[in-house]
């Protein structure tokens, strides 16, 4: 991982729904010191904000999933005067996400929004992006600019700076939509420094998750205000994972990025859960609840292990909020070594699970046992650390594995280099070895 890039920072948010730090590191336009702000998550709602008592229903389930920043579509004056109703009802800034019609931007700031998103591609016209500048920094509320290749504000030296540009990036894949996202922004820019306003987040976003990671590197070298990663269109959950995942763990493991949100054609919800293991998994954020583990597919399970991880899952779910370590492994061959490792685990075989806390063994119990007492061990180490009788993390004796061709929990010593004794007297080999890789 390489150290977070230093930026201005910026701050959304009041005193009732908290304050969310974006970015950081370097000082304020006063001189004020910063110090970099945990990477944030972020989404969007999905239904209309006029129909306001369904949209605070979603920001309700979207904040108690994680979400720290919740943005809402503000198409209609409808929308705007929603938000005079809605803000009150919740507990996390919200961001009017504003296109083409720069009012509703002028509204949103009225209606108490804490955060106003534009478009350079849609509002186009110098004097409506001056006057929302102008109403959000008469309330001190920050503004993010994303950059397209759609027409924005004009300059004088439009076409000659897109020319210095695609030189710079001649020989690059991506060079032309490069040269135009940097020229683009930088004209962008120039009216909101013509005002002073700096409470300035920037996006780039793409489709492509290569174009992605290659703006927002170049982003990053040429301006000082923190980045709002995302892929946009991603698509659905089942292939968006996998296409936003790459491009934003790229640019966060180079220390790019001061908040992100995964985008899906799906329920939101999938997008705060995502984001948050993608910080979680980098580090970058301190994980709330369990780090569930298990195994992947294979002929050795010798229990129902998919229906028992994902029961296991929604249990811990609803019960667990300290950062524990469970492991739920379908048979003995890497089960030994997870459970070392973890808080609490369960490895199973022949219809059976071992089921150990911080490397001690706690029990043996048949298949349809396993979830309950599982359940119950990491509800009872919960209340251990709560009381502060026990530490995350903290192995206290080492594992004997079970023997794989005997009664679960014996004879492993029988199997010293990977050998067993035939009934003839001879050697055989049984090419089984404790943590053995799949």
């Amino acid at each position: 991982m390489q150290p977070r890039r230093l930026t201005r920072q910026v701050t959304i948010g009041d005193s009732r729904v908290g304050f969310v730090q974006i970015g950081g590191g370097l000082p304020n336009r006063d001189g004020t010191p910063t110090t970099p702000a945990p990477v944030s998550v972020q989404t969007m709602t999905s239904g209309y904000t006029h129909e306001i008592d369904k949209c605070v229903a979603e920001i309700h389930k979207l904040a108690s999933a994680g979400a720290q920043i919740v943005r809402v579509a503000v198409p209609e004056k409808k929308d705007t005067d929603a938000l005079k109703h809605i803000i009150p009802q919740v507990n996390v800034p919200i961001v009017a996400d504003v296109h083409f019609h720069f009012q509703r931007a002028l509204e949103a700031v009225e209606s108490g929004v804490h955060k106003i998103r534009l478009n350079p591609g849609n509002i186009n016209d110098r004097q409506q992006v001056i006057d929302v500048i102008q109403a959000c920094k008469a309330r001190k509320l920050p503004i993010r600019v994303g950059v397209n290749e759609g027409s924005i504000i004009e300059r004088k030296d439009k076409q000659k700076r897109q020319k210095e540009l695609g030189a710079v990036f001649s020989d690059h894949k991506h060079g032309y939509l490069l040269a135009i996202m940097i020229a683009k922004l930088e004209e962008y820019l120039d009216i909101f420094y013509e005002q002073d306003f700096h409470d300035i987040v920037i996006s780039a976003k793409s489709m492509d998750a290569s174009l992605v990671i290659d703006a927002y590197t170049e982003i990053s070298k040429r301006f000082d205000h923190p980045l709002h990663l995302g892929v946009t269109h991603a698509g659905p959950k089942e292939t968006g994972t996998i296409r936003s995942v790459v491009a934003l763990g790229g640019l966060l493991i180079n220390g790019i990025g001061d908040t992100v949100r995964i985008s899906y054609a799906n329920d939101p919800i999938y997008e705060v859960q995502d984001g948050l293991e993608l910080l979680y998994c980098l580090g970058l954020k301190e994980r709330i609840g369990v780090d569930l583990i298990a195994c992947p597919t294979c002929g050795r399970i010798q229990v129902d292990l998919f229906t028992l991880i994902q029961d296991v899952r929604k249990a811990l779910a609803e019960k667990v909020t300290v950062p524990m370590k469970v492991a739920v492994m379908g048979c003995i061959v890497n089960g030994p070594g997870e459970a070392e490792g973890a808080d609490v685990a369960v490895f199973a075989g022949d219809r059976r699970g071992i089921i150990y806390v911080q490397g001690e063994k706690v029990a043996n119990v048949p298949e349809e046992e396993i979830l309950g007492r599982l359940l119950t061990e990491c509800l009872q180490f919960q209340d251990k650390v709560k009381r502060g009788e026990a530490k995350l993390g903290e192995k206290k004796v080492d594992i004997v594995p079970p023997d794989p061709l005997g009664n679960l929990g014996s004879g492993w010593e029988k199997m010293a280099a990977e050998r067993i004794k035939t009934g003839g007297g001879g050697e055989k080999p049984i090419g089984l070895t404790v943590g053995a890789t799949r």
